[in-house]
């Protein structure tokens, strides 16, 4: 065999050789191009995530609003003038302002929210009934009480009004009383010996701790 006719035999094979190989790699790639699952491709977007900013309950705006209203007025009688008085009174807010009224309606409001501050505190002490009702309604305690029952009220006076109001005042502590803290008190006409700390007296009224 001559040299030329082996060199072509050899490019020959050498070149059927690579031509198998490169079909064979193709089919390979080919059928994991069929067989393999395509992932899926999640697109991220950046961007500011805004919230919506709550609005507050319908509770807390109201104890927001009852809040700053004492803080608003500049006198006892402002807020008094401000202060809506409820539709309907609930059995403790008409005990409060019943006793207001029948003990101190003809006194200045100051006078007013003092008698109405010290049911509050009785209410709050643990030493007495934990209700406004209970406590104006506690034996020998208010000298207007007659048959565990109040005497009737005209509810069209001014008076009545402002003892609602007043009430009201005291019930959420929108203002303070001249004589706040105290638990006591009595008529200054009479003179119980009672062994009590004397805070001041407060138009007709003496009042303790």
């Amino acid at each position: 065999m001559s040299t030329k006719f082996r060199y072509a035999a050899t490019l020959s094979i050498a070149a059927t050789f690579i031509t198998t190989l490169l079909s064979t790699s193709g089919s390979h790639a080919a059928a994991q191009g069929i067989n393999a699952p395509v992932a899926s491709v999640t697109t991220f977007i950046s961007q500011p995530v805004v919230q919506p900013v709550a609005k507050p309950t319908a509770a807390i705006a109201t104890q927001a609003s009852e809040g700053e209203a004492g803080e608003a007025a500049s006198s006892l009688a402002e807020l008094v003038e401000n202060t809506q008085a409820p539709d309907s009174l609930s059995n403790e807010l008409e005990c409060l302002a019943g006793a207001i009224f029948f003990e101190a309606k003809s006194e200045s409001l100051a006078g007013q929210l003092a008698v109405g501050r010290v049911i509050v505190a009785r209410a709050n002490s643990g030493r007495f009934p934990s209700s406004y009702c209970g406590v104006v309604f506690q034996p020998s305690q208010f000298s207007f009480i007659r048959g565990h029952a109040m005497p009737a009220i005209n509810r069209n006076s001014r008076a009545w009004q402002n003892a609602v109001r007043i009430a009201v005042i005291a019930d959420e502590g929108l203002w303070k009383s001249p004589v706040e803290g105290a638990m006591f008190f009595h008529a200054s006409h009479v003179s119980p010996r009672w062994g009590k700390v004397r805070m001041a007296r407060v138009d007709s009224h003496i009042f303790y701790r």
